[in-house]
């Protein structure tokens, strides 16, 4: 078929959506490798932090790259202090609601305080204030997972108000924002906080749990087939159907159905059957 049959006055307005939607596809399928490639990276990253030793946060090591050894096992031993204590709202335990406990601990031999996620306690308990009974005196051992500071909301999500100066601390968090929570504390958290794991037998509150990662690669590489495919499909039958519709067309109005030049015919020039 003749490129001008497509942009004639009859198809150039469907031709023009067609190139459109072909040209969506390819970059939606373009897309989907991104993301897989994306996804490669986060699970190659991942997997060589668990596969390292449990990282002590002791006075030696506070001075490493704690951003980029996200979910790599750690332990600190520390006093906590509960007068900066916070709360993460919204969080779920079977079912029930309920808040996480997100202390400062300050590093024993050390002035760096990192902030623990201690884990789930019921919602009742964090609205009449009796957060005490969680208190541990003395000095704590914890054992965790290293996780980022979660910089900003996802979509549809509500960012946390930081008070001005003068105003009560923000005792609930929608997210685990280091920077932010150090602004309304008297000193300077590590730039990282540590999820705390449950122990051995481990069924007190508050409940902690063990970390989950899904380190596939998802359905990505099919999605972005299936898009190559859709306009593959697209551009390769669209000219077929314009050709069968202009044929369908001349036979209903009595012409001389619509042929390529470059098609062999079977009559000569005056239109008697050749030999």
């Amino acid at each position: 078929m003749k490129l001008e049959r497509l942009f004639s006055r009859q198809w150039w307005i469907t031709t023009v959506l067609v190139i459109a939607a072909v040209v969506v596809m390819i970059r939606l399928g373009i897309w989907q490798l991104d993301r897989l490639e994306q996804r490669r990276a986060f699970n190659t990253r991942v997997e060589a932090q668990l596969a390292e030793p449990a990282l002590d946060f002791a006075r030696n090591n506070l001075q490493s790259d704690l951003y980029n050894m996200e979910y790599r096992s750690a332990i600190a031993s520390g006093e906590y202090d509960y007068q900066n204590q916070v709360v993460l709202r919204n969080q779920d335990w079977q079912g029930r609601l309920g808040v996480h406990l997100l202390t400062p601990l300050r590093i024993e031999e050390s002035q760096a305080v990192v902030l623990v996620d201690r884990g789930w306690i019921p919602y009742e308990d964090y609205t009449a204030g009796n957060l005490g009974r969680y208190d541990v005196p003395g000095t704590s051992h914890v054992e965790g997972i290293i996780r980022r500071s979660q910089s900003k909301p996802a979509i549809g999500g509500r960012a946390d108000q930081v008070p001005g100066p003068g105003e009560e601390p923000l005792k609930a968090w929608n997210w685990i924002n280091i920077n932010q929570i150090s602004q309304q504390i008297p000193y300077e958290l590590l730039p990282v906080y540590l999820a705390a794991v449950p122990g051995a037998g481990d069924q007190t509150l508050p409940y902690r749990s063990a970390l989950e990662l899904d380190l596939s690669e998802g359905s990505r590489l099919g999605y972005a087939f299936q898009w190559f495919a859709f306009a593959a499909i697209l551009a390769i039958g669209y000219p077929i159907y314009v050709r069968r519709e202009d044929n369908r067309a001349a036979g209903s109005s009595g012409n001389t159905p619509y042929m390529d030049s470059s098609t062999p015919s079977d009559t000569d020039s005056k239109g008697y059957k050749q030999a």
